[in-house]
């Protein structure tokens, strides 16, 4: 038998957003409509018209460190799925770093004020006897505040008429979808980019759980699929790649600096980045009298062993750290280096990078890379045509492969010009945003607008026709 919906979750209104007066914690103009699929999402979102046809589901949105997945979200908007927008969390960026989506984000509440909601309405009778039960069972949990919020939002993403909700990152989020399944029975899908997958987890859902019970699953490279499907038996033929997408229309174009050539670096200050190495191999050059400036733009945890490695090494005249910078300001930065270096490693959990966002933003801008055979790297970079390559942590290769295009600025733009082309080929937004609504029509209970038919004419005919079935 069918659950009946919550009464108080029926009110359906539609009317356009003032500009002048924007509802909190949201980027919304004045010609965003929203759905309203229940009187809690009213609060933030007042008076919006119905039409989801499904959830994005992430921890935390937007964040200047996923810019993918933003770009991705506002990708499906512009093609007319009118995916309904939760953050488990809200944005936590410095106020320099802060983006802004031009689609309107659902947030949760606190995570104390989900609880006492949900045990309030235990008391009063008003839960479905599956999340009755469920909640002095699982409770004490150490990943219990995954069910709480599942028991939060299902009654508002039923109440709106979503079936499915699609994750990012195989962690919390996924986690949450997880639970909406278990208690609602809406299913989910989610996108794992590289430790979320690489490293398991410590919680009750457990990778393997999240796999299994997913409708599909998306990676980023073919490394990660293949890696899944071989920790994952099960799992093989619902686990597909699609790369990140990146806006190339939006980057500039490389334009050297004159004078000392420039390498630039970007990334979180973080064990998998391999910076150190990075580092080592400036000291080698430095050595050899190549002349050359660094600068590595990030943050994080290991600020203090870089710098203290940077003045035991002497090199603070050539190797700056920059710290976090605004997304512009990395880009311009980026267009003014001869050569973009990413030193990836494994970490000692056997975490990694899988398929560095910054080093297609690199390409698309018409930069030559120095990177190591990591993951999913040597799906981006080909060896010898749009970059050099080396093993982790073989500092005298990766510095003799950056002093190659310092040396000479004719290669290393020939390899840039190369990579621009490379990026435009495989990692467009557009293109890879729609690979993932195909998936969602194919293999989950998403049912896309006719009208995205008309603006998206590339793509099989064969989802099309699904599509107008």
């Amino acid at each position: 038998m069918k659950r009946k919906k919550p009464e108080n979750n029926k009110l359906r209104t539609s009317v356009r957003f003032s500009a002048a007066e924007p509802p909190k914690h949201a980027d919304i103009t004045a010609d965003d409509t929203v759905s309203l699929p229940s009187s809690v999402v009213q609060a933030q979102f007042p008076n919006a018209e119905s039409g989801f046809t499904f959830a994005y589901l992430c921890e935390r949105l937007p964040s200047f460190v996923q810019t993918f997945v933003y770009r991705e979200i506002e990708e499906m908007a512009e093609f007319g799925m009118k995916p309904f927008i939760v953050s488990i969390r809200r944005p936590d960026d410095p106020a320099e770093m802060a983006v802004a989506m031009k689609a309107p984000v659902f947030y949760l509440p606190e995570g104390a004020e989900i609880r006492t909601k949900i045990d309030k309405d235990r008391e009063l009778g008003r839960l479905h006897s599956k999340l009755h039960r469920a909640i002095p069972k699982y409770r004490g949990d150490t990943d219990s505040q995954r069910m709480f919020e599942a028991a939060w939002l299902g009654p508002i993403l039923e109440a709106a008429g979503i079936r499915h909700v699609h994750a990012h990152f195989g962690g919390l989020a996924a986690r949450t979808a997880w639970w909406l399944r278990k208690l609602f029975g809406i299913t989910y899908s989610f996108t794992g980019h590289a430790n979320d997958i690489f490293c398991e987890n410590d919680f009750p859902t457990t990778n393997a759980i999240l796999v299994r019970d997913a409708k599909f699953v998306v990676t980023e490279t073919d490394y990660s699929r293949k890696w899944m499907e071989k920790k994952h038996p099960g799992s093989r033929g619902k686990i597909f790649r699609i790369f990140n997408g990146i806006r190339t229309g939006d980057l500039p174009v490389a334009q050297p600096a004159e004078g000392i050539p420039r390498i630039v670096s970007v990334g979180r200050y973080v064990e998998k980045k391999g910076f150190p190495d990075l580092i080592a191999a400036c000291d080698l050059l430095r050595k050899k009298g190549v002349a050359f400036e660094c600068e590595i733009i990030g943050g994080g945890e290991l600020e203090a062993v870089l710098a203290e490695q940077i003045t035991q090494l002497n090199l603070g005249d050539c190797v700056k750290l920059l710290g976090p910078k605004p997304q512009a300001e990395v880009r311009e930065r980026l267009a003014t280096a001869r050569v973009f270096a990413l030193a990836c490693q494994k970490e000692k959990d056997g975490g990694s990078d899988n398929l560095p966002t910054v080093i297609m933003e690199a390409m698309a801008i018409g930069l030559a890379v120095v990177s190591t055979k990591i993951a999913g790297v040597p799906e981006m970079v080909d060896e010898g045509e749009t970059g050099f390559l080396t093993a982790e942590h073989d500092v005298p290769a990766f510095a003799s492969a950056l002093e190659k295009l310092l040396a000479d600025p004719e290669l290393a733009a020939k390899f840039g010009a190369r990579a621009a082309q490379r990026a435009r080929e495989k990692f467009t937004v557009k293109t890879n945003a729609a690979r993932l609504a195909e998936l969602l029509v194919r293999h989950a209970p998403v049912d896309a607008p006719s009208a995205l038919a008309a603006s998206h004419t590339t793509l099989r005919v064969g989802f099309w026709r699904r599509i107008w079935r």
